[in-house]
């Protein structure tokens, strides 16, 4: 859903998620002749402006009449439109298109993620607006048998908007339907209309395993999924003459579908979302036609991508964005359409032995408990992780390294869409005097952010049981705890107070930055959160001071909670000690590029340095972004690293106009931090 609202700086759009998008326009009049948007949207608004300003990653202008695509940015930071009509198309945190007609200038002003469309005159124009966040519309009954769950996975394919490779695009594709079971089986009329004749199987035998390792790869083909005992599984379009093993589906799904996925996204730049990504050039490097390719049938591009050397450039394609490892049950199914929206690979989950440092790990966390009084314990294992950037762990038992998931945390989410004020509402809680300084620290940080989106920030210090229950049970977007965890729970004035024992919480997310709190945690998601920050044993309060800074700075600038957490840990030497309980995916707000990034600077010598962007996170997967700096303004996709080699002056000018977390010579700095140091160093 999207709200939009028409202010006196111009057009506010806010989605069922709290994530908004100003449109500048400040001589905007409502009214005017509304025009069609031949691009799905949530909401439309039309008016008469000279000018409008949009933040934008990634934009480009689409020549209605000749179906030509400009690429703003790149060679392309100005561009001349001459009589006609266009839509200009924008990545940011809410979709956004505007429809008007020329003559225009479009500008792109790239170190302020902005950009700009003027006339010669008062113009009308259109505004669209689509919400990145989806939930699922219809709920899906099938048997509670193999067969079941292969219907089920053969109509999760209704979700995509299209068979073409824009499929790749998140806003392309719908939310999987809810899944439940029953003793017949029940498809919605609206959602088996839906469901795509693409001539492509997947044969899978008759076990649980095998269907949730397949089922990212069923859906994103939009495969009907059989069942035929002892079969080799395999995918086949016998109309297209293709037969390919899955001999190893644990290995074997997860690689083709990064096959059929990340060609589709290279070559979408033949169709009307093109924008030209520096990757795009592989293609030719494995003789892909995009302009031939992009209007085959799915199982036509099946076959093209199968007889491609893919391998030749798999490499150079980012590594994929999730990987979930998932106890293969039926309680377990029901999270599967919420798996396949973030189009996780999905493995059986297996540990191994801790090393030699872990179990030093846990010998100093008996140590500190000795030290400090009783802390709630947990025994932790070591996950053995596969194919994947950001790893979640939907199982029995406690990983190192892996958010903890629950199947509550998905359904928890739709709880919290589209309800409550456009604000988002944050509270503090200082439970323990001792660390008063991570107390005024993060409230800084909340505060400054609220300067650019909306956001409620209320502070509370020694809050008794009945006040903490009260903090959890009031709808809140995040609480940040500051305190101590104790056997009996979350440390009060008044004693401790357990997660059991609050009846709901309606704290969105949170972070309790306390002795030993992942016990806590896990139950606070049971309770109806989708997510937290917690800590598996004692942490001295001076590292428990640097991650929540931290972490507080990185979650208020778009990173999603798991991000945030495996940053913010970097700060301390001890730093598995915390983890993630729920939906790691999970954000709090937007990152102004909508995409958070990271950059990496390295020396090369006195007056050189190589530096290192990397954007994306598990919401942004296929999309693209941008580097505005010195020699390199060229889209990549999401996940991808940009690296180019800058002076010390070029690299203080980029560090100026970016608020991102930065690796300098190997350690944890911010960017005006990093740029502030090479300011100071005399040059070698």
């Amino acid at each position: 859903m999207i709200e939009c609202e028409e202010t006196e700086e111009g057009v506010r759009a806010v989605d069922g998620a709290k994530r908004d998008l100003l449109v500048r326009a400040r001589d905007w009049r409502p009214g005017g002749r509304r025009r069609p948007l031949t691009r799905p949207v949530d909401a439309t608004v039309t008016g008469r402006t000279r000018a409008l300003v949009l933040p934008a990653t990634v934009a480009a202008v689409h020549d209605e009449a000749t179906g030509e695509t400009h690429d703003v940015g790149g060679a392309c930071g100005r561009l001349e439109l001459d009589d006609g009509t266009y839509v200009l198309d924008v990545d940011a945190s809410v979709k956004a298109y505007a429809r008007f007609e020329g003559p225009a200038t479009v500008v792109r002003h790239g170190e302020r993620y902005e950009v700009e469309v003027a006339f010669p005159a008062e113009r009308s124009v259109t505004l669209g607006f689509r919400s990145f966040v989806r939930s699922p519309s219809e709920t899906l009954t099938v048997p509670e048998s193999a067969r079941g769950l292969a219907t089920a996975l053969t109509a999760f394919g209704a979700a995509h908007r299209t068979t073409t490779p824009d499929r790749t695009l998140r806003t392309m594709r719908r939310h999987p339907p809810t899944l439940e079971f029953g003793e017949t089986t029940h498809v919605p009329d609206a959602l088996a209309e839906r469901i795509p004749e693409t001539g492509v199987e997947l044969v899978l035998p008759a076990d649980y395993e095998t269907l949730f390792v397949a089922a990212p790869l069923a859906f994103y083909l939009s495969a009907t999924v059989r069942i035929e005992d002892g079969v080799t599984p395999h995918v086949r379009a016998d109309g297209v003459g293709v037969r390919h093993d899955l001999t190893d589906p644990e290995e074997r799904a997860p690689e083709l579908l990064e096959r059929c996925f990340w060609l589709d996204a290279l070559v979408r730049g033949a169709g009307p979302h093109a924008v030209d990504v520096a990757e795009r050039d592989l293609l030719a490097d494995i003789g892909v036609d995009a302009e031939r390719v992009y209007d085959q049938s799915v199982a036509e591009r099946l076959r093209t991508y199968l007889s491609a050397p893919y391998e030749r450039v798999a490499a150079d394609l980012p590594e994929w964005h999730l990987a979930m490892y998932v106890e293969p049950s039926v309680e377990h199914a029901r999270s599967l359409p919420y798996l396949i929206d973030r189009l996780a690979h999905v493995y059986p989950p297996e540990t191994t032995a801790l090393d030699g440092e872990e179990l030093m790990a846990r010998s100093l966390d008996a140590f500190y408990r000795a030290q400090t009084g009783p802390v709630a314990s947990v025994d932790t294992v070591k996950p053995h992780l596969r194919r994947g950037r950001v790893h979640g762990w939907l199982a029995e038992g406690t990983p190192i390294d892996v958010f903890k998931a629950r199947p509550a945390a998905y359904e928890n989410r739709l709880d919290y869409l589209d309800a409550g004020d456009d604000a988002l509402s944050v509270t503090v809680v200082l439970n323990d005097a001792e660390m008063a300084e991570e107390h005024a620290c993060v409230a800084d940080l909340y505060r400054e952010r609220a300067a650019d989106v909306p956001m409620e920030v209320t502070l509370r210090e020694n809050v008794t049981c009945e006040e903490l229950a009260a903090v959890l049970a009031e709808p809140n977007d995040f609480v940040h705890y500051i305190g101590h965890c104790e056997v009996g729970g979350l440390r009060c004035a008044d004693g401790t107070l357990s997660a059991s024992d609050v009846e709901e919480s309606n704290a969105q997310t949170f972070f309790l930055n306390a002795c030993g709190s992942y016990h806590e945690g896990l139950e606070l998601v049971e309770k109806g959160s989708i997510a937290g920050a917690v800590t598996f044993r004692t942490v001295l309060d001076e590292q428990a001071a640097k991650v929540g800074t931290a972490f507080a700075r990185l979650l208020v600038n778009g990173f999603s909670i798991e991000r945030a957490l495996r940053l913010a840990r970097r700060r301390i030497r001890m730093g598995k000690d915390y983890a993630v309980v729920g939906d790691g995916t999970q954000v709090l707000t937007q990152s102004d590029a909508r995409t958070p990034a990271t950059l990496t600077v390295d020396p090369v010598d006195g007056e050189r340095f190589a530096v290192t962007y990397e954007s994306g996170s598990p919401w942004s997967h296929g999309a693209t972004y941008r580097v505005f700096a010195a020699g390199d303004v060229s889209a990549r996709l999401c996940g991808a690293e940009s690296t180019v080699e800058l002076s010390r002056a070029d690299v203080c000018s980029l560090l100026e106009h970016v608020d991102v977390p930065t690796i300098y010579d190997g350690a944890f700095y911010w960017s005006d931090e990093v740029r502030s140091m090479l300011s100071e160093e005399p040059p070698e």
